[in-house]
């Protein structure tokens, strides 16, 4: 991907940030803001009518469809086991979905990641790995997954000083010549964005990784996270 994604809501609630969507609506408003300060693909978190995340195709439906209706840029759905429902799980959801995202994550040390993958495969979404150690990249590279990946998300916890675990992680996936995206997550979000910048590869930001600005400000809400995601990449 080029450009800069937009991960507009995650698992947070308003008592964290008063401008996370909780609705479809809501994030189809967040998403026309998100675009229209520079954001080129988006990544959502579906959920149920009490807040709790899902990958179940009638919220799936729902959000997705929400998004399309006012922007005109990929969009991503998230298949973490927190978002599970039903005794088995995201494959199944997956089957049943009848909007399909373009793109949807798969937590690689999740225990389920290979068959969700399988089912994202077999309904034609792209598939976004997510890697959080070495540990999960050995394995996936190990695995019969990377050629059928389409992007390589290498993912930073809420921890401080992250580049050098970052640039191992950055060392390990680009002989595979897979366009990677790398974020962090809180006290890592801003170092990574300038860490993306330096090393040439795609970088995303919003209020499901930051509520603040790289000063350490509450920002208002996903725009202004792109925008100043943007300024820290020369605009790009």
């Amino acid at each position: 991907m080029t450009g800069i994604q937009c991960c507009l809501n995650g698992s947070r609630g308003l008592d964290e940030h008063p401008a996370v969507p909780l609705t479809p609506e809501a994030c189809a408003r967040e998403a026309v803001a998100a675009v229209a300060a520079g954001a080129t693909d988006l990544h959502v978190h579906p959920r149920t009518s009490d807040g709790r995340d899902s990958v179940a195709a009638e919220h799936v439906g729902a959000w997705v469809a929400a998004v399309r209706e006012v922007v005109d840029v990929p969009v991503g759905v998230t298949t973490g086991a927190w978002a599970w429902s039903g005794p088995t799980g995201a494959t199944a959801a997956v089957a049943e979905w009848d909007v399909l995202p373009d793109h949807a994550s798969v937590n690689w040390h999740e225990a389920a990641s290979e068959a969700v993958c399988a089912a994202l495969q077999a309904r034609g979404v792209a598939i976004n790995v997510g890697l959080w150690s070495e540990r999960d990249a050995e394995e996936w590279l190990d695995s019969a997954w990377v050629e059928a990946t389409d992007l390589v998300l290498v993912e930073l916890p809420d921890v401080g000083d992250q580049g050098e675990v970052a640039e191992r992680l950055l060392e390990l996936v680009r002989p595979t010549g897979l366009p990677i995206l790398l974020h962090g997550e809180g006290r890592s979000a801003w170092e990574m964005v300038d860490l993306a910048g330096r090393a040439g590869v795609a970088t995303r930001i919003g209020l499901e990784d930051v509520l603040e600005g790289p000063d350490g400000a509450e920002v208002a809400g996903n725009a202004e996270l792109v925008v100043l995601a943007l300024e820290r990449l020369g605009g790009r």
